[in-house]
């Protein structure tokens, strides 16, 4: 680093000191009154409960994929062409973690590995087509509206 005077030495100072002041407040703090009152939320309202077994746009879709039955992984990587391979794997340790997804691998090489909604996943796919439909009725009145105003 090239220092022109004082206030470069000053300012390389100040960043030195900021940096790791910084780096210790974007860590959550687990202690918080917040952090406890949204783990309390999480365990007392069942809303908030459900809806965190099933947040992100991924989980939604791949459970839409397996309600028809049973996918092997490439099936179900090739009806989603859009998601990268790291993100569907995360989100489907997710579901297996909620006992939403079954996993059953064969050991056989190379393996085979397929993907199925658990009772409980099949349990939510009523609940999913009665968020559809109101998600289909809500955009069309939202579509009828803007052309009624445009």
């Amino acid at each position: 680093m090239i220092l022109f005077g004082s206030k470069s030495i000053f300012a390389a100072n100040v960043a030195q000191e900021l940096t790791p002041r910084y780096a210790r407040m974007t860590k959550v703090k687990e202690t918080s009154t917040r952090q406890h009152n949204k783990a309390k939320r999480k365990i007392t309202c069942p809303l908030t409960y459900a809806v965190n077994k099933i947040a992100g746009h991924w989980k939604l879709i791949i459970i839409k994929e397996l309600r028809g039955g049973p996918l092997r992984y490439y099936e179900l990587r090739k009806s989603m062409p859009d998601i990268s391979e790291k993100v569907l794997i995360q989100q489907l340790k997710q579901l297996q973690t909620d006992e939403i997804v079954i996993r059953r691998a064969v050991e056989v090489i190379p393996p085979e590995v397929s993907y199925e909604l658990s009772d409980s996943g099949k349990e939510l796919t009523e609940v999913l087509d009665v968020m559809a439909a109101w998600g289909r009725r809500e955009s069309k009145r939202q579509n009828d509206k803007e052309h009624t105003m445009g």
